[in-house]
């Protein structure tokens, strides 16, 4: 299988540059798991274990690992309250009809208190994800923000493709939770400081028709665990 990737790779110039483009995206993940690095010469190598690895080698690899992430399956809503449940973690979850603004969300899911929240599924210049949890009646300046999450350059919402590839999610469930997920780390939490004020968060357990309240501490205690630390920033400036 390496073999016929390696010579497909070979057929056209064309082919081949869009081919490492779609790897590209992926080597932060397989760095961050492997110790992979490029080789300080500048000769387009990289180092693994004491190894030297052509460029193309990485490529190809990168592709599998891609292929892997892709095809790997999204995590349910069961799975993820299984999950909490083995972390030790008390968390009430709530069913409701489908929200999908906050308008119907306040209208809709009842009396839960604690703070609720607004996600949102970000993009920079350079192609980097950023996961932005705020209060639900937050007011974000997408203008902006770019410098206050160390994105490069102003931000797009990533695409319905994107947040389903990433977070396993669809637009309307997006959610802190979604993360569990991310298996590849491409995506950067950034929890405003404001929301973090709460003793308990709401969030959507991968699906908007529910609602699964977490106290503060345990939600940072999954985040842990599934080794996405946030950055806490005041994001709002509330």
């Amino acid at each position: 299988m390496l073999c016929a990737s390696l010579a497909g790779r070979r057929t056209s110039k064309a082919a081949g540059t869009h081919s490492t483009a779609a790897a590209g995206g992926v080597l932060t993940g397989m760095t961050a798991r492997t110790g992979l690095r490029r080789d300080a010469s500048g000769s387009g190598r990289y180092m693994a274990g004491g190894l030297v690895l052509p460029a193309r080698f990485v490529l190809v690899m990168a592709a599998h690992d891609r292929k892997r992430s892709e095809i790997m399956a999204a995590k349910t809503r069961a799975e993820l309250l299984a999950f909490l449940d083995e972390l030790a973690v008390e968390a009430t979850t709530i069913d409701h009809p489908p929200l999908y603004t906050v308008a119907q969300s306040q209208a809709l899911r009842g009396t839960i208190d604690g703070g609720h929240t607004k996600n949102l599924f970000l993009k920079d210049k350079k192609g980097a994800y950023f996961l932005v949890t705020v209060e639900e009646d937050a007011t974000v300046d997408l203008k902006t923000i770019h410098r206050v999450i160390g994105a490069s350059g102003r931000v797009s919402f990533g695409s319905a493709d994107a947040l389903m590839r990433l977070l396993g999610v669809e637009p309307g469930s997006v959610t802190v939770f979604g993360l569990i997920n991310d298996v590849d780390h491409q995506v950067k939490l950034v929890l405003d400081a404001g929301l973090m004020r709460h003793d308990f968060v709401n969030c959507h357990p991968l699906t908007n028709d529910a609602t699964t309240r977490i106290a503060k501490d345990d939600l940072l205690r999954f985040l842990d665990a599934i080794a996405h630390p946030p950055a806490i920033l005041n994001v709002t400036g509330q």
